[in-house]
């Protein structure tokens, strides 16, 4: 069981990152934007001082939202597409392994490869305030820190699969890249644009209902409501996703039901690929 062909592919896609750095890479990444976010976020205001709990959430989920999409499909866009070009997926294909196992080592893997990067990055953080924020409650900030990075992970999941799409959509590697970065533009920054120029304009048809939909449809909205909900956040752009009238069960149902329509997808779309 532990050499499983999805065990095999999972270590496969893992030994990969690691050789090309791609881990290494990401993982400073992810530990400098949440340092400096943590102890350095304060220097605009002419101080340093270590930011309130609410607060600093909302500013890693805030920058994270950007960071950890583009991340997770860069990670898996060329899945398919690369092997392809290479000739190793059809070989792969040769061997008596069905393509639901070649899917599913390839996600544990990369699943694996962002949930150690984001932990890690976002761990150190923890430990650093633990160590020096004499000001915060631990057993608060272990749960904030905890939901913070679970819904992370579960965000960088959500765009893994997306990767696999186009990868699977794509029949080169280079327009391969130009498709993640068109969906990764359109799920974080112009559905997200769209959303608030809607609730800005006040249309008097919009209710609350209307707006959690809205949420639902977006994976990113739905991570930032996960970290935000019932926050004080005053009456900004991000009050939206703090008053959201789901609870935190809902929300993280909507997320994971995401993930399963994505999983089946991506399945069917592999099984319909000709090589």
């Amino acid at each position: 069981m532990l050499m499983s062909p999805v065990c095999v592919i999972a270590k496969k896609e893992i030994q990969d990152s690691l050789r090309n750095r791609w881990v290494l890479f990401i993982s400073l990444i992810f530990l400098i934007l949440s340092l400096s976010v943590t102890f350095a976020g304060s220097a605009v205001a002419g101080h340093l001082s270590l930011p309130e709990l609410n607060a600093l959430i909302s500013s890693l989920s805030t920058i994270s939202v950007f960071i950890i999409p583009l991340a997770a499909m860069l990670a898996s866009y060329d899945a398919f597409v690369g092997e392809d070009e290479s000739g190793t997926l059809l070989l792969l294909l040769s061997y008596p392994i069905s393509r639901t196992q070649i899917l599913m080592g390839k996600l544990v893997g990369h699943s694996l490869i962002m949930s150690a990067t984001i932990t890690f990055a976002f761990g150190v953080t923890l430990v650093l305030l633990l160590l020096l924020g004499d000001n915060y409650q631990p057993q608060l900030l272990l749960v904030q820190f905890g939901q913070f990075i679970f819904s992370s992970i579960l965000l960088a999941i959500a765009f893994i699969l997306l990767g696999y799409i186009v990868s699977l959509k794509s029949s080169e590697k280079a327009k391969a890249v130009a498709s993640v970065l068109l969906v990764w533009f359109m799920f974080v920054l112009i559905y997200d644009l769209l959303l608030l120029t809607i609730l800005v304009a006040d249309l008097s048809f919009f209710n609350q209902y209307i707006i959690n939909a809205l949420i639902a449809l977006n994976p990113t909205d739905l991570y930032r409501a996960i970290n935000l909900i019932g926050m004080e956040t005053g009456n900004g752009s991000l009050a939206l996703f703090a008053s959201s009238a789901w609870g935190l069960s809902a929300l993280y149902g909507i997320m994971l039901l995401w993930l399963v329509i994505l999983v089946v997808i991506t399945g069917q779309m592999f099984k319909r690929r000709s090589l």
